[in-house]
């Protein structure tokens, strides 16, 4: 059977994969928030996963305002990385599993979560860099990947509650497949950060650690709050911290908590990185 066997958070900022092209992982502005990956790194050295499911929100690559599925599985066995308009070099292509991929379909589908199924899907920064920061770069990844796409961008946007609910629907989905397959669970995007307005480049540091512990030890906390008073406090940006849950959601309420590193600002937001172990 499927198995999962843990859950990362990562935000999935441009300049993350910048740096990585760059070289710049060690330089004084970056060496703090990579620094922060090591232990999750080290994890997955130990773990050895045989696929990544990557809850991310896609940035206009695959979807545009026009239409903007609530969630959006791919169900692919290749997926391409290309440039959404940051100039940055694409990555080698990921390895999907699509097998997998239709049977999450199916039983989404079965608890009643109308999931929007994508047979051809690029990848942009919000799934890839969240990889390389935690593998580094590959002419052949080491893992399979499946992305998971959640709306955060064109309202309205799911709520922390529906996005808790389907992790949970996420994790039956996993544990109902027949083949053995490890899977790890990479929650991505966030934290408080916002690009545009009056408030551009708020960081609210006391609520980013406050969901960081929550979500690991006490998600439901964070259902309390309606997306326009996660935004208050932690940006337009922020909301993307909604998808964290996706992947808590799908763990074990007793998951134990191995890694916590939380680093801001870097570019314009806080960063915050979180190792779930499963087993």
């Amino acid at each position: 059977m499927a198995k999962i066997i843990g859950g990362i958070t990562s935000s999935h900022i441009p300049a993350v994969g910048n740096a990585i092209s760059q070289g710049l992982t060690q330089e004084p502005y970056w060496k703090r928030f990579f620094d922060g990956y090591e232990p999750a790194k080290a994890w997955l050295k130990e773990a050895k996963p045989d696929l990544v499911i990557v809850v991310y929100n896609d940035h206009g690559l695959n979807f545009f305002l026009d239409k903007m599925p609530t969630f959006a599985l791919g169900c692919a066995d290749i997926y391409e990385n290309a440039d959404e308009g940051w100039g940055l070099k694409p990555t080698a292509p990921f390895t999907g599993d699509a097998k997998l991929s239709w049977h999450i379909a199916q039983s989404l589908i079965d608890q009643e979560f109308d999931i929007c199924t994508c047979q051809e899907m690029k990848v942009d920064h919000g799934f890839v860099n969240p990889i390389r920061a935690l593998f580094g770069d590959h002419v052949d990844w080491p893992v399979k990947a499946i992305p998971l796409a959640v709306n955060t961008v064109q309202h309205p946007v799911p709520s922390a509650a529906r996005c808790l609910k389907l992790g949970k629907a996420l994790g039956k989905a996993l544990e109902s497949y027949p083949e053995d397959t490890r899977v790890v669970i990479l929650g991505t995007g966030g934290m408080s950060h916002q690009l545009q307005g009056e408030r551009a480049g708020i960081i609210d540091v006391e609520f980013d650690l406050e969901c960081m512990d929550k979500i690991a030890t006490d998600p439901e906390w964070m259902t309390q709050f309606s997306n326009a008073e996660i935004i208050r406090r932690a940006g337009s940006e922020g909301i993307e911290t909604i998808m964290w849950l996706v992947m808590r959601g799908a763990l074990k309420d007793d998951a134990a908590v191995l890694h916590k590193h939380y680093h801001a600002p870097i570019s314009n937001t806080g960063a915050g990185v979180l190792v779930l172990d499963n087993q």
